[in-house]
């Protein structure tokens, strides 16, 4: 069973420490049995939690045997790290453990050097003050998450539970991802390059309440295999392209049709997963003009062709 250690630092941020709690805890695999082993780690048996006060049922020795450790975000994210936590996170990662942050979680990783020369992020409010403190990393702001391979990074608050499902997706296929994103009501659709958050003038205001594009959404859904055009979405949502380009990014930090690739990908893993269909007719099903745009897309999203990625999951 993949273990995951969740490590709590001191004034740890709560939301950010069940968050990964869970969405794994809760993670089945198919035939039922769980996907994950949660453990929570500190370096004191009782961490600051801001309000009140946690009691972890394991040390810092916790860490060891884990395949995942998460790292939560803390309300003092410039506190110097402690040595041992430092020693420990970095002996993991010679292990070959993966490490992710949620939210401000990313500088107590970033204080351990595993992340210099490469790509993070964190909430957006933070950016900048990491960027300074630790100019080695290529901060990008505009992101949910970022994934490295062994080390991952995400924003704030729901990109968090992005991130967890993005690696439970890795670990164990779309199915399986797509039913723990049931169960924490989020949307699987959402991909790590998808903007934090829009900023709006009064030129451009958030569309009112009762106005939401999830009913469009959900007819997306709906129709994968149809040939949409951004003019089709259009008028589906009974607005102009215009309108509905800025309005669908206010909403979903994309844009329509990279929403629609995206969705698409997504159910073709899932047809990968739980048929024997040819990619040429799985290819049809969600909606590609052509094996061969298919085969393409599909890599650039996952990383691999899908008959890698049905070798590994079916």
């Amino acid at each position: 069973m993949h273990i995951v250690a969740v490590l709590a630092l001191d004034k740890v941020i709560p939301f950010d420490l069940s968050t990964p709690i869970e969405v794994f805890q809760r993670t089945r695999l198919p035939d039922g049995r769980p996907g994950y082993q949660v453990r929570v780690c500190a370096e004191r048996a009782e961490v600051d939690a801001g309000t009140f006060t946690i009691r972890a049922h394991r040390g810092l020795d916790g860490l060891k045997g884990a395949d995942t450790i998460i790292v939560p975000g803390t309300a003092a994210p410039t506190a110097p790290l402690p040595a041992a936590v430092r020693d420990a996170l970095r002996e993991a990662a010679a292990r070959g453990t993966r490490i992710a942050s949620i939210c401000s979680g990313t500088f107590p990783l970033a204080a351990t050097g595993l992340l210099d020369g490469l790509r993070a992020t964190t909430h957006w409010i933070a950016a900048d003050l990491l960027a300074a403190a630790y100019p080695r990393i290529e901060v990008d702001p505009d992101v949910l998450y970022v994934d490295n391979g062994q080390f991952l990074t995400s924003a704030g608050a729901a990109a968090g539970l992005d991130l967890c499902l993005h690696m439970i997706r890795r670990d164990y296929g779309s199915a399986v991802a797509a039913d723990a994103a049931r169960l924490s009501v989020m949307p699987l659709e959402r991909e790590g390059g998808q903007a934090q958050f829009i900023v709006h003038d009064h030129t451009s205001a958030p569309a009112p309440q009762g106005s939401s594009f999830e009913p469009l959404l959900g007819w997306l859904r709906d129709h994968l295999d149809s040939d949409l055009t951004l003019a089709d979405i259009a008028a589906r949502a009974g607005v102009s392209t215009r309108t509905l380009m800025r309005r669908f990014r206010e909403q979903t930090g994309t844009t329509p049709l990279q929403w629609l690739h995206r969705a698409r990908v997504r159910q073709a893993q899932h047809l990968l997963e739980t048929t024997a269909h040819p990619v040429e007719r799985i290819a049809e099903q969600v909606g590609f003009g052509s094996p061969t745009a298919f085969r393409d897309r599909f890599k650039r999203t996952t990383g691999v062709s899908p008959q890698a990625y049905r070798r590994t999951f079916s």
